[in-house]
């Protein structure tokens, strides 16, 4: 992306910043809906903090790093790609087609369309649940260990996005995939949030290698804590989380831009 293109994307969003703002009430309750809707990753912290001293082998402020990880890395991408997700919509009442005349990438203006209020919301509950984590944790936090921590968030905000965009390409062809991405928000908030080794192993396989969802949180949170040689996953690949996502949402993207060349309207 170029300078010019970098100035125009900041310009558009403190526009939409500034849009959201001119209605304070409806600002700060689409900031307390993000936050609400987290309520349930709340409850489950608070839970496995007073009522277990761990689950599936894992000590319970271990434990906690997995939502504090995927929720943190789901708020980064609600914030910055999460756009992709409403995407579906957009195709199926032809919005997209206008997209198209526009010169600007679609995917660009997808993401400018307006600001997640909510991922306010999203971020500030994942911003103390992740102090909450770190500060029970008996881990030595080295640099290592926080750069580590850094690019699993990063990776994760890739992961997840990448799964929306692929449902997005998908949605290119048959309008009606979109319902996929409810599917998809529904497994990443019900499994993401504790150790995938408490589920049968095929299901812990399916959101290993089928869907990826264990590489968002469950993984790097297990290279982290020292979990990472019994959880069923090479050590290698566990560790490589964070590239793992960043080349799924390559691939993605890669995705998204072939289905798009293809796209011949929403009636095909």
């Amino acid at each position: 992306m170029s300078v010019k293109a970098v100035r125009i994307v900041w310009r558009i969003t403190r526009l939409n910043f500034r849009a959201q703002l001119e209605y304070r009430t409806e600002f700060l309750l689409m900031i307390a809906i993000g936050a609400i809707w987290q309520v349930s990753v709340i409850v489950f912290a608070t839970v496995l903090l007073t009522r277990f001293s761990g689950m599936g082998g894992w000590d319970s402020s271990d434990v906690l790093l997995i939502p504090a990880t995927r929720m943190m890395a789901h708020g980064l991408m609600v914030l910055f790609l999460g756009r992709m997700h409403s995407l579906g919509r957009y195709i199926q009442e032809g919005r997209i087609d206008i997209y198209l005349v526009r010169p600007m990438p679609v995917h660009r203006q997808a993401q400018l369309e307006y600001f997640p209020t909510n991922a306010i919301g999203d971020l500030t509950v994942a911003g103390g649940l992740m102090v909450g984590a770190l500060s029970r944790s008996h881990l030595d936090w080295t640099a290592g260990r926080i750069a580590y921590l850094i690019a699993a968030l990063i990776g994760g905000m890739l992961l997840e996005a990448a799964l929306f965009t692929t449902v997005a390409s998908a949605s290119l062809r048959f309008p009606s995939a979109d319902y996929w991405s409810r599917w998809v928000e529904d497994l990443l908030g019900t499994f993401g949030n504790y150790p995938l080794n408490v589920l049968p192993r095929a299901v812990g396989g399916f959101l290993t290698y089928g869907l990826p969802l264990a590489f968002v949180a469950f993984l790097p949170a297990a290279v982290l804590t020292g979990h990472g040689h019994d959880i069923g996953v090479p050590y290698w690949l566990a560790a490589s989380s964070p590239l793992v996502g960043a080349l799924t949402y390559l691939g993605a993207r890669l995705l998204w831009r072939w289905s798009l060349s293809n796209y011949t309207g929403v009636n095909g």
